[in-house]
């Protein structure tokens, strides 16, 4: 035994046995900098693991990338495509063209039981400064009267699809036009090209109400689909006429002019609005004379 200061009693260690300071330091910093090097290997591990099952199962299929959202803009000034023609006839309609000569090529088909158009066709758009779509035709003079039952078989095809009754000029995808178009979301519109080459302007319909079926509620509004729609020209002034739960046909909105020379083209069509994407329109109950106050 030995006496420390201050009067306490300690055990005598040998020198060999003693621990200093300094050591400790130097077993801690080791310790840690283990523990550090198992934490990262343990990281770097988990990071290859998906690599490597990849390589356990080089046939696995891959993920597909999310779909892109369609977005659309106005063609280059200076493109234009021409219009590919079938001297076909169809129901009512002495020929059939692809206008635009979309990417994918366009069909229809008619049934004398339903009295339904049934029109297959992709094509980005009927608007801007050039259109894309199937068109039935016939060419006429003086005034017109055209009306049509719409439905769009697919509830899932792009919302800016669009069935038209329309007039045109002449058979480049440029053409003079009036047109009425019926999109499925709904919107309705009255639209005209007034020369060749320019953007279309138009006015737009969209019917909606309550308390129908669809909504959350009875106080939510829910889009109306308009049972059947007509265009009627008499003179140089342009008409639309809707029948939105069945009644009968009435005008919406005022009319537009324009004047187009005869002979001239009129008939129905459609465009998916998508240009590498067919789609599918239904026109049924097509009433078509060559004079005006007949849309019904």
């Amino acid at each position: 035994m030995r006496r420390l200061a201050g009067g306490e009693k300690g055990v005598h260690m040998p020198a060999t046995n003693c621990i200093r300071r300094s050591d400790l330091k130097l077993k801690s910093t080791r310790s840690r900098a283990s523990r550090g090097g198992r934490a990262w290997l343990l990281a770097l591990m988990l990071c290859a693991l998906p690599l490597l099952l990849c390589a356990q199962a080089p046939n696995a299929p891959a993920t597909p990338p999310p779909a892109a959202p369609h977005t659309q803009g106005a063609p280059p000034p200076d493109f234009h495509r021409p219009s590919t023609n079938f001297n076909t006839p169809i129901g009512v309609f002495e020929g059939q063209s692809d206008i635009g000569s979309a990417v994918l090529p366009g069909s229809a088909s008619f049934d004398a039981a339903t009295k339904q158009y049934t029109i297959h066709s992709a094509g980005y758009n009927v608007w801007y400064t050039r259109d894309e779509f199937r068109f039935l035709w016939n060419r006429m003079s003086g005034d017109v009267s055209l009306a049509a039952d719409v439905t769009f078989p697919d509830p899932h095809g792009y919302d800016d699809r669009k069935a038209v009754l329309i007039i045109r000029q002449d058979l480049d995808d440029d053409s003079k036009e009036v047109l009425v178009g019926f999109h499925g979301a709904g919107m309705i519109q009255l639209a005209r090209r007034a020369e060749k080459d320019v953007r279309i302007l138009d006015t737009e319909y969209r019917i909606g109400g309550r308390g129908r079926p669809g909504g959350a509620s009875p106080d939510s509004l829910v889009t109306v689909m308009a049972q059947r729609v007509g265009i009627e020209k008499h003179g140089d002034s342009f008409a639309l006429f809707v029948s939105v739960d069945g009644e009968p046909m009435h005008q919406f909105g005022p009319p537009i002019t324009l004047h187009l020379n005869g002979p001239f083209y009129v008939g129905i069509g459609f465009c998916s609005h998508v240009p590498e994407k067919s789609d599918t329109a239904v026109l049924s109950n097509v009433v078509l004379e060559n004079s005006a106050g007949m849309v019904r």
